[in-house]
């Protein structure tokens, strides 16, 4: 099953207002982007990695072509670097919306992107109910204990022995 991250803006008091901004991006190997890495990083926008990707692809090509690499080499160089770009192009959005000033909500394990956004949501606002839920004035169920009402056991407390110590100090005298 895939994993899914959700990133959020971090904006002042945006709360439930922003939640049609929250981005889910998939974890593992991205095969649009290993095939076609140009296209691939336009359409998602990340422009430092989409130049330092043609800076390094660049640098590559003509380094190897300058030492004297052959074609089939310099081919299999680029096959890597699709690769990589591949599997590390999650890691790409993720370090872009990072660099937005996006924070990670959550990590998400779902079959689609449909169902991990229906599991981070069912979590994400129980977790909004429980916060907003003010616990010191929900009733427990017994009433506040009292002093000095007359047949209630728990409204007087038992009277403290004279001539014993409260705590863990030993009684004088006795054995040790």
């Amino acid at each position: 099953m895939p994993v899914y991250t959700v990133h959020a803006p971090i904006a002042n008091h945006a709360g439930i207002a922003a939640t049609d901004r929250f981005a889910f991006v998939r974890d593992g190997f991205h095969v649009w982007a290993a095939l076609a890495a140009v296209v691939w990083l336009a359409w998602h926008r990340l422009w430092l990695a989409l130049i330092g990707w043609i800076i390094v692809t660049l640098a590559i090509d003509v380094g190897m072509t300058r030492l004297g690499a052959g074609g089939t080499a310099i081919f299999l160089a680029n096959v890597l670097i699709a690769l990589l770009m591949g599997f590390e192009a999650a890691s790409l959005q993720r370090w872009t919306l990072s660099r937005r000033n996006w924070r990670q909500l959550d990590i998400v394990v779902a079959d689609d992107e449909e169902s991990a956004e229906r599991r981070f949501f069912d979590r994400w606002t129980a977790k909004q109910r429980a916060l907003s839920n003010d616990q010191s004035a929900v009733d427990r169920g017994a009433p506040p204990p009292t002093r000095d009402i007359p047949g209630q056991a728990f409204s007087r407390p038992p009277p403290l022995p004279q001539s014993e110590i409260i705590g863990l100090f030993p009684e004088p005298g006795a054995s040790r």
